[in-house]
């Protein structure tokens, strides 16, 4: 049974797969960074900054009815739209859906190969910390 998670992955791969070549996929990515609805000034805190990203990330999660949101912003294009593909696909998911999710997304629209090896770490890093989120949340309820 696909999770809603995974069900949000197979739109993004869909969506990726209408590019032919990776030029027209980096605009994707920056059009998605751009409708990223703006997080709120008073959660670009130095403990919502993601570590390990050469870019600023700013990263909040809050739980609603046992589901977790996330919002974000980053001061780099690129990395603004890495940021919303996993807001969109881990956002309102149960904290055990989050940190099961393998996310295989990322390397079937080839995004990892395509990243510099810094924002490769800064991917890694997200989705790191959003996990972390998850399993805090987890253990709260």
């Amino acid at each position: 049974m696909a999770t809603e998670i995974q069900d949000r992955e197979q739109e993004l791969i869909e969506e990726f797969s209408m590019f032919s070549d990776w030029m027209e996929k980096y605009e994707y990515l920056i059009e998605l960074g751009k409708e990223l609805a703006p997080l709120d000034d008073t959660h670009k805190t130095e403990d919502n900054i993601i570590k390990g990203c050469q870019s600023q990330v700013w990263l909040h999660a809050s739980s609603k009815d046992g589901l977790i949101q996330f919002e974000a912003d980053s001061d780099a294009i690129i990395t603004k739209g890495i940021i919303a593909l996993l807001v969109r696909v881990l956002s309102n998911s149960s904290p055990q859906d989050i940190i099961d999710a393998e996310l295989k997304f990322i390397d079937d629209i080839g995004l990892h190969e395509h990243l510099s090896p810094t924002r490769s770490n800064g991917l890694v890093s997200m989705v790191k910390q959003m996990k972390h989120y998850a399993l805090a949340f987890s253990l709260k309820n």
